[in-house]
């Protein structure tokens, strides 16, 4: 089993590495991390082009959902964006947000960052940032976003009960996020959940879709919602990467399903948490 560090620094390679890359490799392969498929259709990732805000130059195809499309923001909210890639999500949040809002993107990838500053460079945007951080500490004080999203990136996080805890630390009383994420119903095989290139690619690093909604309510979350659920199909070829053909037919024969979901939850009113006494 690798330990916490070793995976953060694996995530962190493969996606500096994709990080170069166009959308078109990104998008032909699982979430972006090599094996490209020939199958004509992308696997996880969902078309934002009819979302305002968007900006081709910040798509690299690495998503999972379209958070930003169910994360209820409001003129002058302040949005915080979770693995933040090239700043895809953060734009369509600005467009929501408008002017008179902010929009902050964090990630754990340098090579992202400055891809994203670059993007907001070229577009003009003068509320919008982006900042290097773990999200299992996220550079923020407490109480800061009124919307947190995150497309596809919180399951690449080894501790995912401290990421969750630090989302509800940086919210605003009463805020809530929108968050996109890989789901599993069954165990995959373990020539995949060994793949390094599969837990980048937000499948392998997968957890059980009852543990993951249970870990939201763990770190404190209510009116948590399942806005969207898709299940997630990987082609033969991708498979053939890790398994052989009777594996791979044991494999789709089984039980085991990958879900592509969307969940809402709110933060709840900061006085009504233990030991306040202003309730």
């Amino acid at each position: 089993m690798e330990t916490n560090e070793r995976i953060k620094e694996m995530v962190k390679q493969k996606y500096s590495e994709i990080a170069l890359q166009d959308k078109e490799i990104n998008a032909s392969s699982c979430c972006g991390s090599g094996g490209c498929s020939t199958e004509v259709y992308n696997i996880m990732s969902e078309e934002y082009d009819a979302l305002k805000g968007y900006s081709s130059d910040a798509d690299l195809g690495l998503g999972c959902g379209l958070p930003t499309n169910f994360a209820k923001i409001k003129k002058g909210d302040t949005v915080v964006d979770l693995g933040s890639g090239a700043g895809n999500d953060c734009f369509v949040a600005r467009a929501e947000t408008g002017e008179t809002g902010k929009v902050v993107g964090i990630d754990f990838t340098d090579a992202m960052i400055e891809k994203a500053r670059k993007n907001t460079e070229k577009l003009g945007y003068n509320n919008v940032e982006f900042r290097q951080g773990d999200i299992e500490k996220i550079p923020m004080t407490a109480n800061v976003a009124d919307v947190v999203v995150s497309n596809c990136v919180m399951n690449l996080v080894p501790d995912k009960p401290k990421a969750f805890s630090e989302v509800y630390r940086i919210l605003k009383s009463n805020g809530h996020f929108s968050i996109s994420d890989i789901v599993l119903v069954g165990e995959l095989p373990e020539k995949i959940k060994n793949a390094a290139e599969m837990y980048a690619g937000c499948v392998a690093s997968a957890i059980q879709k009852d543990d993951y909604l249970q870990i939201i309510q763990d770190a404190g979350f209510k009116n948590i919602l399942l806005q969207k659920e898709k299940p997630i199909i990987i082609p033969d070829d991708i498979l053939r990467n890790y398994l052989n053909e009777e594996e791979i037919s044991q494999y789709k024969n089984s039980e085991t399903r990958i879900f592509s979901i969307t969940v809402y939850a709110e933060k709840g009113s900061n006085c009504c948490t233990p030991n306040s006494d202003c309730c």
